[in-house]
């Protein structure tokens, strides 16, 4: 039998507990299990990193959005290729956050973890609360395993763990026995008990299991028996969990049926929605695509998706280095391609010069930065906001480049298209910083009609645009539009429109090599201009109650910011939130915003780029609140930060 919620509350994105009731005093049949029917579950899944939780993970996670909850997803993984087997410095999580109504994060602290190894066990304990649920692969609990560690004692057996609800589950075990019909070794059974693991959760949480079944046999279509093996592993999860008495209760989530527009909906990455907003920026502009790339963590799924896209035109090319990588990508913008470079903070230093050529030469180019943790190498695995001072002033001479920032996900497909915009219409390059919690992370994503995208088309010079004084007409490569302050876009090849190239100052109009100190100044004052007029949206702003204090944000911090802000609105404080896609030029309205308050607050996560912007350009005493932790932000503990300085 299924219990219902007898009076669901005002749903929060980071509630402390999923809410939920039992129907009392009713009789079960013998032997059905009872069914709990809650709004909202947290899960985590953690190992190592050759156990395959982030598939594991990903396919939960797919099948919880094509049930039809909402969800946000956090995977986590070292930042080595194979880090040592066992070790804290190894585990790899995967964290899922799913409900029946609109959420926003990925959750502060899981409701239920699935540890494979005393390593994921120690690593993750801390976010678990009190009475949250454990599953525990105690194959992997030898004394060996746990010493590597720190645990002197089995934690399943010192009552350390008493404050929880343990499920203790030989999974490796039960996944070698469910497997003994298919022939295969010790070693080969043991990699499919992330797959057994995923069936016991998958019953617990009534997931459909139809696809995960169909994934696998795709996956592995190679061999089949490898295949069949995975699907018999996790179907002997499922039946586990079914038949066990230590898992008396199942649990439903109903689908978010109310918390989204009418739509077709798919779950998606931001990476993923990043590479089909690029798809779909050169089909709506009619040019080809074209990536010059070279590969770094956390961009490079976005390569790896482009690189599968041949049909629409698309062409990759991965170079030998960052720098060769941009240049062929300009290189393909004087030849008319929708242009794009994808990279990180570590690149986007590599790439600087020639972002400094592209704003000489006015051409459109996409610059991509996936920001992670640095500096240097840094933190390739872990996610930051700290390029925006680089993505502003990063390069040498006055060289101003528009800057663009998804805010969740979903949001990269339309930044995509917006950082495109500008790029053809101004004919500049454009910076879009994204970072790895949007790449890695995914949401329900509403499948736009063609008729709602944008048209991008541009059009190339054909012919003359000047008369000299003696009447000849001529092509001038820097002669502008009045409105936009773009130059032509000459194609290559084309009769009549040879001109000077290169990254020594143009004369204006004329586009000849000039040292002339009056026309660099008006140049400089000419590019700083155009970047200075793009058309971008005003700047919307939350306030339903009148407030006297502003959170502003920009980037990855949306999700965390709108469910902080819910949870002090809920407590009756009063407080407005506004957030930031346009960072160059800023939107013309927020001046007059931030004069509308007595205090501003920022959360970033580096040491306050954005604030420094706004106390510079707008005269205003922001405050910051900065983390640089690798982490996103998480909910609870950004409402109390925003509270307290609210108070100040």
């Amino acid at each position: 039998m299924t219990s219902q919620v007898s009076s669901p509350a005002e749903h929060a994105d980071e509630a402390d507990e999923p809410g939920e009731a039992l129907v009392g005093g009713q009789r079960r049949p013998p032997g059905e299990k009872e069914v709990r029917q809650l709004d909202r579950v947290i899960i985590r899944f953690a190992g190592d990193s050759g156990d395959g939780m982030q598939l594991t993970g990903d396919r939960f996670t797919s099948e919880t959005a094509s049930y039809g909850n909402d969800l946000s997803t956090l995977p986590n993984f070292p930042a080595e290729i194979r880090a040592p087997a066992g070790t804290l410095p190894g585990v790899s999580s995967f964290q899922v956050h799913f409900a029946d109504h609109d959420i926003l994060t990925p959750g502060d602290a899981p409701h239920v973890l699935v540890a494979m190894n005393p390593a994921a066990l120690k690593a993750n304990i801390d976010d678990v609360p009190r009475g949250g649920e454990i599953i525990v692969n105690t194959d992997e609990f030898a004394k060996r395993a746990m010493a590597k560690v720190g645990y002197e004692t089995s934690p399943l057996e010192d009552g350390s763990l008493d404050g929880y609800s343990v499920h203790p589950v030989p999974l490796t075990t039960l996944t070698i026995e469910a497997l003994k019909e298919f022939g295969l070794s010790r070693k080969e059974a043991e990699r499919s008990k992330n797959m057994f693991a995923l069936g016991l959760l998958s019953w617990m949480y009534h997931r459909p299991t139809e696809g995960t079944e169909k994934f696998l046999r795709a996956k592995f279509a190679k061999k089949p028996e490898i295949a069949e093996a995975n699907v018999a592993a996790f179907r002997a999860g499922w039946n586990f969990g079914e038949t066990t008495e230590d898992f008396a209760v199942s649990y439903e989530v109903a689908p978010a049926d109310t918390a989204f527009p009418t739509g077709t909906y798919r779950n998606i990455s931001g990476n993923l929605a990043l590479s089909y907003g690029l798809i779909a920026a050169s089909r709506q502009a009619d040019l080809p695509l074209y990536l010059g790339s070279y590969p770094i963590t956390p961009a490079s799924d976005i390569l790896h998706e482009l690189s599968r896209h041949k049909n629409f035109g698309v062409r990759t090319f991965q170079a030998e280095d960052e720098i060769a990588g941009i240049g062929a990508a300009l290189g393909a913008a004087f030849g008319g391609s929708l242009a794009v470079t994808t990279t990180s903070g570590p690149g986007v230093a590599l790439k600087s010069e020639t972002i400094g050529l592209a704003v000489s030469l006015e051409l459109p180019l996409l610059v991509v930065d996936i920001q992670r943790g640095g500096p240097s190498t840094g933190l390739p695995t872990k996610t930051e906001q700290a390029d925006l001072l680089q993505a502003m002033y990063g390069r040498n001479g006055e060289a101003p480049v528009p800057v663009v920032a998804p805010r969740t996900p979903a949001d990269c497909f339309d930044a995509a298209l917006d950082a495109a915009r500008i790029a053809l219409t101004y004919r500049t390059p454009v910076l879009l910083l994204s970072d790895g919690y949007l790449a890695n992370g995914s949401e329900p994503w509403r499948i736009p009609d063609l008729d709602e995208l944008p048209d991008l088309r541009t059009q190339f010079a054909t012919g003359p645009n000047h008369t000299l004084d003696d009447g000849t007409e001529v092509f001038w490569p820097y002669k502008r539009d009045p409105q936009t302050l773009a130059r032509p876009w000459a194609v290559p090849g084309t009769p009549g429109l040879e001109h000077r190239i290169g990254g020594i100052e143009k004369q204006d109009g004329s586009g000849n090599i000039s040292y002339d100190p009056a026309n660099h100044d008006l140049m400089v004052r000419t590019r700083q201009a155009k970047i200075d007029g793009i058309e971008v949206a005003d700047l919307e702003v939350d306030d339903p109650d009148g407030a006297r204090a502003l959170v502003l944000g920009w980037g990855s911090t949306y999700g965390p910011i709108t469910a902080a802000v819910r949870r002090i609105r809920r407590e009756g404080g009063a407080v407005a939130q506004a957030h930031l896609r346009h960072l160059n030029p800023f939107p013309r309205n927020l001046g007059e915003v931030l004069g509308r308050y007595d205090k501003v607050v920022v959360p970033e996560m580096n040491l306050g780029q954005l604030a420094t912007l706004i106390r510079a350009r707008f005269l205003v005493d922001a405050h910051s609140y900065n983390q640089v932790n690798g982490m996103p932000f998480k909910a609870e503990q950004l409402a109390a930060a925003l509270k307290e300085a609210l108070d100040d």
